[in-house]
């Protein structure tokens, strides 16, 4: 397949590039078809276009500089294999090079067998240390920047052409783990002539050195019969080179990496003379093995850490901050074990699901993208004040804190994520955004669960265990019957009381007996600032307030004198205007004023 080699003024300024599949665009910040060595290339200067094995060549409008091709001024040409075109101190040149692979039979029966100790390689000095050590520099930019493999081997070629000073030819080369002895794959390889030729690497090289995980070098004689010198050098990486013609020298290290399977780097070049000694000869290969063995295993590194980076980020979609900042801390399985500890259980549902349901039977992507978008405000929320995301139930969301580890300000953490939540539903409410006809119920409970690792011999997952989870759903479901946003059991509300917060207030609602439970529970609106949510004032809270404080104390006029202070709108006054309303206005025999809850 045709390429585009671009060469600029230095070695290192220079890429080798597959034509694209369609139209791409060159200039100084044109993505991977960038050449940002030359200022005398435009931000967007040609446009190119594919056609058949050749490329046609167009100015762009906004370029400052022109193109020259065959020594003139050209703003529209075809470009042929072969040919090339310049633009500023840039080069680029259409080639169309093959690459044949070599067993070469007179590889085996090496004349002479060198090795090289890994501690040899690491006490012998650069002789091109400065050029070698500042090619050594870039691998870590260039392994964290690449948006793609491919660009990523675009890149260590050139990189590995520049500090190899001997080599000619660097390929990147790769035999499948699955398939050791298919023929090797050359992933790319980039020449330091524009033009080269064929390609013609040893297969044999690559395999020996892929199998052993060792460098191996192949040093070819003038005379083509004999097969000249082989080293094994017992250090990690390798390399790969061509071996048509005389003098010619290859090596191959293999990364040993997991992260990079199978793969290796071939260099390979030519001497002036053949080497008199063997000393002469560790000389002029040493230190361009030592450069490569020491990139190897560096780009072997850097992967490992790129892929883990990535598998972080994958686990950080099932897994919280807090839990992944205590597995690191202790990778250890001890971290999720199951166990009992103090936390606050935050339970959110969306309202308006079955309605919008049956507007969307026919585009069920459509209301999953909707409900996805509804769930992630909550997780968002929940994870940005330091939760643990600890289940999903169709459009609900349950989130917890105090596990893994302790957090003493758990209740205000719960109670800022749902208020947080309010707010971010309200603002959707206002602006007409996808979740517009969405709202949401919030229940709040503080107490003993069982945290951790939970489940099945064959599927487990992190979350939250105990009746502190079930009642935080029962205030959830709870926020429907009294038509408030969040509830908050009273544990929740002491905390919060005790911890007294400036962006929240808190306003007592009733004591209620849920369905099915026998144990009465004092339920507390949590509330946003006065700045945030003026509807309601200090006046209005202590009115209602002063209200369940009459009706607890079986006042039920006094009780409805303070709520008439209350703005009309407050839906909550409702839950105790009609329950007295029910009761023509006086408490029932044996009443304990506590309110019935009969649904769950």
């Amino acid at each position: 397949m045709a390429e585009l080699i671009a060469q600029g003024v230095l070695p290192q300024h220079r890429w080798r590039r597959k034509l694209p599949v369609g139209n791409a665009v060159l200039g100084r910040s044109s993505g991977i078809w960038s050449t940002e060595w030359d200022e005398r290339i435009s931000r967007r200067h040609v446009l190119i276009e594919p056609r058949g094995k050749g490329l046609v060549v167009s100015l762009l409008p906004e370029a400052r500089n022109p193109v020259f091709y065959r020594g003139e001024k050209n703003a529209r040409f075809e470009l042929q294999v072969g040919e090339h075109f310049v633009i500023g101190g840039t080069t680029f040149t259409l080639v169309d090079e093959k690459v044949r692979f070599v067993a070469h039979d007179r590889d085996s029966s090496p004349v002479t067998e060198l090795t090289f100790a890994a501690e040899e390689l690491r006490q012998a000095p650069y002789r091109h240390a400065d050029k070698q050590i500042e090619a050594l520099s870039r691998l870590p930019e260039i392994v964290a920047s690449s948006a793609s493999d491919t660009e990523l081997l675009v890149r260590l070629a050139s990189l590995l052409l520049g500090g190899a000073s001997s080599g000619d030819t660097v390929a990147i080369v790769m035999i499948d783990p699955a398939a050791p002895l298919a023929q090797p794959t050359v992933l790319h390889w980039d020449h330091r002539a524009l033009v080269a030729g064929e390609f013609t690497p040893s297969s044999r090289l690559i395999r020996q050195a892929v199998s052993t995980k060792q460098s191996v070098l192949y040093l070819w004689g003038a005379d083509p019969s004999a097969s000249a010198i082989a080293a094994t050098a017992t250090a990690n990486p390798a390399s790969s080179a061509t071996a048509d013609g005389a003098n010619q020298w290859a090596y191959c290290c293999p990364i040993t990496s997991p992260a990079c399977p199978g793969w290796a780097i071939y260099v390979c070049g030519k001497l002036e003379a053949l080497p008199t000694s063997d000393v002469d000869y560790a000389d002029a290969i040493r230190d361009e093995l030592k450069f490569t063995e020491l990139a190897a295993a560096t780009i072997g590194g850097l992967r490992e850490a790129q892929l883990l980076g990535r598998k972080q980020a994958m686990l950080r979609q099932f897994f919280s901050p807090p839990v992944l900042d205590a597995l690191a801390a202790d990778p250890t399985d001890q971290v999720l074990s199951p166990r009992e500890t103090e936390v606050t259980v935050l339970f959110c549902d969306l309202r308006g699901f079955s309605l919008e349901s049956e507007r969307y039977a026919g585009r069920l992507t459509q209301l999953l993208e909707r409900v996805s978008q509804a769930l992630g405000v909550m997780t968002h929320h929940i994870l940005e004040q330091g939760g643990v995301v600890g289940d999903f139930h169709g459009d609900s969301a349950m989130g917890f804190w105090g596990w893994p580890l302790s957090q003493s300000d758990a209740p205000l953490r719960a109670a800022r994520a749902a208020l947080m939540i309010r707010d971010s539903f309200s603002a959707a409410a206002a602006n007409s955004s996808p979740l517009a006809d969405f709202r949401v119920g919030i229940g709040l409970a503080t107490g003993t669960a069982v945290a951790g690792k939970i489940g099945s011999i064959d599927q487990v997952k992190v979350t939250v265990f105990g009746p502190v989870v079930n009642l935080a759903s029962r205030l959830e479901g709870m926020t429907k019957t009294v038509r408030v946003p969040i509830l908050l059991d009273q544990p929740t509300a002491d905390a919060l009381r005790a911890a007294t917060p400036t962006d929240m207030r808190l306003r007592r609602l009733a004591k209620v007996r849920p369905a099915g439970l026998a144990t009465p529970l004092e339920i507390t609106e949590l509330l946003p600032s006065e700045a945030i949510y003026p509807q309601l004032n200090s006046t209005h809270i202590g009115a209602f307030e002063s209200a369940v404080d009459a009706f607890a104390e079986r006042d039920w006029n006094r009780a409805l004198a303070h709520l008439h202070e209350v703005p009309p709108d407050d839906l909550a006054k409702d839950f105790l205007t009609v329950f007295i309303a029910q009761h023509g206005r006086v408490p029932p025999p044996g009443w304990d004023g506590v309110i019935p809850i009969l649904e769950k």
